[in-house]
């Protein structure tokens, strides 16, 4: 009799010793994430088996207990990678090592798409989370408001827990902006130019949409700097898209002008009341470095390369305005054309 339970107890620290530390994963590929939603370890339990990440619930319910994984597990996603075995699944959950996401943040031009942009990284409700960024008193805490949001933001890639909420989020954002202007002699340069951070911020959205080359990013914030100096309208053309939401527009027309939008820089002197897009951490370098110049005008060039001529006199852009429109107006005619043969 003592002998068959010493080879009973044998057997099941055999396979305990198996299940614990030998038994690993059995899914297919590299790694599987599982989501805890407080429903409890058992239910949590039949997850992991239905996904092959644990062989058999009784032996986890068990180790879980031992290590009072349901005291200390909290809700949110977890990446269970290949051959990993019972004990190591325990103690991730035990310490709530919930699984990463990064969240690519380059240029976004309205807080829908901002919106949509942290519902698919952290499968969040995209709803819930444009109200909150429509809410002055949610973003009170971040120390700006619904026209300047977008000021809170550099591009980059930023790493949250999915679980993270709407406050840890924008929290952090804050934090790497604040980092951002705090580097590089950043805000005594801004001041040098008698401009804000959040002014220097919504600048540089404006010269982020007017060309893609840096060469004239600098000079095109030189010319807006110029014209605020002088108290000119900036007539940023990027500016009307963005009063009119339509940034498929290529080509401004005098209707477009009479846009009633606070943000319609034809009309309005200054700059606009919030940034227009969320420019890239270089295009705000340039616009701080950019040289002084006296150019207050540019128009793109007829070849159609991006580039643009820049004048400090009417008369000269005029000139290469009307070689622009030429050329603007030939190259749609032929477009026409094609289309009505």
């Amino acid at each position: 009799m003592k002998k068959l339970v010493s080879i009973l107890i044998s057997v099941i620290v055999f396979y305990l010793f198996f299940i614990v530390l030998i038994k690993s994963t059995n899914f297919k590929g590299e790694q599987v994430y599982v989501q805890y939603n407080n429903e409890g370890l058992s239910q949590f339990a039949d997850s992991l088996v239905a996904k092959k990440i644990i062989f058999e619930k009784t032996s986890f319910l068990l180790i879980a207990k031992v290590f009072k994984v349901e005291d200390k597990i909290k809700p949110g996603k977890f990446l269970v990678k290949r051959k990993t075995n019972l004990i190591d699944i325990i103690r991730m959950l035990r310490n709530n090592r919930q699984a990463t996401v990064k969240l690519v943040l380059n240029k976004v031009r309205t807080k829908g798409e901002f919106a949509k942009l942290i519902a698919t990284a952290f499968d969040k409700d995209s709803a819930e989370v444009m109200t909150f960024l429509s809410s002055n008193d949610s973003l009170k805490a971040f120390d700006t408001d619904t026209t300047q949001l977008f000021t809170l933001l550099i591009p980059n890639t930023y790493e949250f827990y999915w679980s993270s909420s709407m406050a840890k989020i924008l929290g952090k954002l804050q934090k790497e902006q604040i980092y951002f202007w705090s580097q590089n002699n950043r805000i005594q340069k801004a001041a040098s130019k008698g401009m804000r951070q959040d002014q220097i911020y919504t600048l540089a959205s404006i010269v982020e949409e007017e060309t893609n080359y840096d060469s004239d990013k600098s000079l095109i914030a030189s010319v807006y700097q110029n014209r605020l100096i002088k108290q000119m309208p900036l007539q940023a053309c990027p500016t009307i898209k963005y009063a009119m939401q339509d940034f498929t527009i290529t080509r401004i027309y005098e209707k477009y002008l009479s846009n009633a939008s606070p943000y319609n820089t034809y009309r309005v002197k200054g700059l606009p009341p919030g940034p227009i897009c969320t420019p890239a951490a270089k295009t705000i370098d340039l616009v701080l470095d950019a040289p002084k110049t006296d150019y207050i005008y540019f128009v793109a060039k007829a070849d159609f390369s991006g580039y643009h001529h820049f004048s400090n006199n009417y008369a000269e852009h005029d000139r290469y305005a009307k070689e622009y429109q030429k050329k603007l107006d030939e190259f749609q005619a032929i477009k026409d054309k094609k289309k009505n043969p």
